[in-house]
């Protein structure tokens, strides 16, 4: 191999790997996107049937 054959190497070598740290970063991004989705729906969940039980307890009050 010559010089210019040893860089075009090493430059495609280098190229390979920030594409795999790149992918890496990408898929831990996107896991995180994802809980934190799934964390704010289980929250909105939780008031949702708060809010649910506040207003059966008002209804019960007023029918009394």
């Amino acid at each position: 191999m010559n010089s210019s054959e040893k860089m075009s190497y090493n430059a495609g070598v280098a190229k390979g790997q920030v594409q795999e740290k790149t992918n890496n970063m990408i898929d831990r991004a996107s896991d995180a996107a994802q809980s934190a989705k799934e964390s704010v729906q289980e929250t909105g969940q939780q008031i949702k049937a708060k809010a649910e039980g506040a207003c059966e307890a008002v209804k019960e009050k007023m029918n009394n």
